[in-house]
């Protein structure tokens, strides 16, 4: 039996998919904006202000790990009906939410450990999601952008591991823009066409690589053509690469490279 702790985006739903096809006993907590799981038997709608519940029905389902997938976004605190697990937990839920999304969940799994319950990393199932190292395209990176590659790497090792920030646009070994609190589509909205350039995707230094790890999809290699980048930089084994075939596909088709360190 797993627990899967499901929000927002299509990863949820492509995890989901992978554990019903390995007929593994599921259930879900679904803490998606528009309780997008609501069709399935398995799934329970229950506020993140009730930790006593969550926690109860987990044991009832004498479930010893869970996951995170999807984006899990910052709940409206004021609104919230706490429990009395709530009451004693949401102190320290609502400190890190001061950080940002990924502290919340951070503070979430610190709370689940002192419950006894696991935390499992989200593509512990779906292992085929994460790219080896490699060059997936067929351009690869010239000189110059490998001095930028290097930028950005040596940028995400000083980072905190809470820091929002998961994609840099580096060019010429200068950084063009990071990615904010709304996310990589946003970023690369605000460049200008034909910025030239690469996107650099890779997890924190420090970064709990259980859940939040940096995601691509069709739709971001789209955005990348609009905005004239010339790459895609992951680290190896610790992102989610969705859409693959489809993404190398029109990365070759649009003379974009793949990169993976």
């Amino acid at each position: 039996m797993i627990g899967l702790f499901l929000g927002d985006t299509d990863f949820s739903e492509i995890v989901l998919r992978k554990i019903k096809k390995k007929n593994i006993k599921y259930f879900i907590i679904d803490f998606s904006k528009r309780n997008r799981f609501k069709k399935d038997k398995n799934s329970f709608r229950i506020s993140i202000g009730k930790f006593g519940t969550i926690i109860n029905l987990i044991k009832v389902k004498k479930c010893k790990k869970v996951l995170f997938a999807g984006k899990i976004s910052k709940p409206n605190f004021s609104s919230l009906r706490l429990d009395l697990k709530g009451i004693y937990y949401m102190p320290s839920v609502i400190k890190a939410a001061k950080v940002g999304d990924a502290a919340i969940i951070k503070s979430i799994i610190k709370i689940l450990n002192n419950e006894g319950i696991k935390v499992i990393s989200s593509i512990f199932f779906n292992p085929e999601l994460s790219l080896k190292k490699g060059n997936y395209s067929k351009l690869k990176p010239n000189k110059q952008e490998i001095i930028s590659i290097k930028k950005g790497k040596d940028y995400f090792n000083k980072t905190k591991s809470l820091d929002h920030v998961q994609a840099l646009v580096v060019k010429e070994g200068n950084i063009l823009a990071k990615e904010g609190r709304e996310g990589t589509k946003i970023m690369l909205s605000k460049l200008k066409k034909k910025s030239g350039g690469i996107l650099i995707k890779l997890p924190k230094k420090k970064q709990d690589l259980r859940m939040d790890l940096p995601t691509i999809g069709l739709q971001t290699f789209k955005d990348i053509k609009k905005c004239g980048l010339r790459g895609v930089v992951l680290q190896s084994k610790k992102n989610i690469f969705l859409d693959k075939v489809e993404c190398i596909k029109f990365a070759n088709q649009n003379k974009i490279f793949i990169n993976v360190i």
